[in-house]
């Protein structure tokens, strides 16, 4: 008994199991470390090999081909009377006058069919840009001009490198004749590519080259604009009542059960309680911001509310107390003085918000926002779309020009995520207290 309560002899009989027990822990210790690093390697790596690919689908969509053509504005064509009255020179016959221009670089062609596939060459929308030079200075009437035209989507990606000369001409779209004028005019200097503005500032389009993403933007930040007028404040004054105000009872614990379970909610249910009551009920305009903005709404209240309540929490007791102390009411020390401190919280959880709200697709199209919409919105009643629709539309269209039109407008729209993410760290870093 006494040789077994002896520490020195059990230390002899026992092998000393302290470093191997160390070593193995600090292995493990180790291979956790190395899981980790995996696991945000991959991640980085998977990020990495989408944006590349997007990058390099889409940075081809900011660049344009364009034809030289010189165009002779005949007055007899244009303003037959002299008068130069606006309607007149708008309904004038401006494809007809740039199909001549090309065919006079081409006067061998003759055939009506040939005639057909030289005017191909060229977008569709050369009749706008002679239109809008001639309404913007009538003087070049009965001038000749050199103008820049777009050329037509096939001839875009044959130029861009998306069709090669070296396949087989059944399996492309462009003919062996289509590229030996596209060679002439490239020889004489009549092909460029230049800034494709028309991606910036245009409408959808049937044609690639003249579809742009403005009209979605606009529609995009209609929304938002609704989104945050209704979201905001009452996502803020029900955290604040919640938070501050609310007895905790059984009723009270019913709302943030399901406040929470609403924050979980697949968004398209959301598109789904639009499409019941917004539209069907009040009978409001379908595919307009209004609606989309008052579904979003209500997506994106919950996490405002969250949030809000979180940033309500990390105030410290000791405030409310102070100004209790003070003679202020209950109502003051909260909007005088805990509100302000968590109004970095608030406001961070409310631009994360409404960037989740930007990136939505479901429930507006649940609600009718997939229309084909040319025109740019005016107000929040007319039809428009979203980028996130736009995109969905563009990636199911057939043309190879919009392949490169889809991967741009996702890098816009992840352009505007990046910059409403980064303004919601700035304020949480700029405005940030550490008690």
């Amino acid at each position: 008994m006494t040789e077994l309560s002896n520490p020195a002899a059990t230390a002899i009989r026992r092998p000393d199991l302290t470093g191997t027990r160390l070593k193995r822990r600090y292995a493990a210790e180790a291979r956790f470390r190395a899981y980790g690093l995996a696991a945000v390697g991959a991640a980085i790596g998977v990020l990495v090999l989408l944006l590349v690919s997007i990058v390099s689908n889409g940075y081809t969509a900011f660049a344009q081909y364009h034809i030289a053509l010189d165009v002779t504005f005949d007055a007899a064509e244009i303003d037959p009377d002299g008068a130069r009255d606006t309607d007149v020179l708008r309904r004038a016959n401006y494809l007809a006058i740039a199909r001549t221009a090309l065919r006079a670089e081409f006067p061998e062609v003759t055939g009506r069919s040939d005639k057909r596939a030289l005017a191909a060459l060229m977008s569709g929308s050369a009749s706008q840009t002679l239109r809008d030079l001639v309404l913007e200075n009538p003087e070049i009437i009965g001038t000749t001009r050199r103008v820049w035209v777009k050329s037509s989507d096939d001839i875009d990606s044959f130029m861009k490198g998306h069709i090669t000369r070296d396949s087989a001409e059944a399996d492309r779209r462009i003919k062996d004749q289509d590229i030996a004028w596209l060679d002439k005019l490239i020889a004489d200097g009549s092909v460029e590519a230049q800034f494709n503005s028309t991606f910036f500032t245009g409408g959808d389009s049937r044609e690639p080259e003249q579809a742009g993403i403005w009209g979605a933007t606009v529609g995009s930040f209609l929304m938002l604009f609704v989104t945050l007028a209704l979201s905001f404040p009452v996502g803020v004054l029900s955290a604040v009542y919640l938070e501050e105000f609310a007895p905790k009872n059984r009723w009270t614990d019913l709302i943030e059960v399901n406040i929470n379970n609403l924050a979980a909610v697949p968004s398209i249910v959301f598109g789904l309680l639009g499409l019941a009551v917004f539209l069907n009920f009040f009978g409001m305009p379908r595919s307009a911001p209004l609606v989309g903005g008052m579904v979003l709404a209500l997506m994106t209240l919950p996490t405002i509310i969250i949030a809000a309540r979180a940033a309500l929490k990390a105030v410290p007791p000791s405030i409310r107390e102070a100004a209790l102390g003070v003679g202020a009411s209950k109502l003051q020390a909260v909007t005088h003085h805990v509100l302000p401190l968590a109004m970095p919280g608030v406001l961070t959880g409310t631009i994360l918000g409404a960037a989740q709200a930007l990136g939505e697709t479901a429930p507006l199209l649940m609600i009718g926002m997939v229309a084909f919409i040319v025109d740019i919105p005016g107000g929040f009643t007319d039809p428009a779309t979203a980028l996130p629709v736009q995109i969905y539309l563009w990636a199911d269209s057939p043309e190879r020009g919009f392949v490169e039109k889809t991967s741009a407008a996702i890098m816009t729209l992840l352009a505007f995520l990046i910059v409403m993410n980064a303004v919601a760290v700035l304020l949480r870093k700029r405005f940030e207290r550490r008690w």
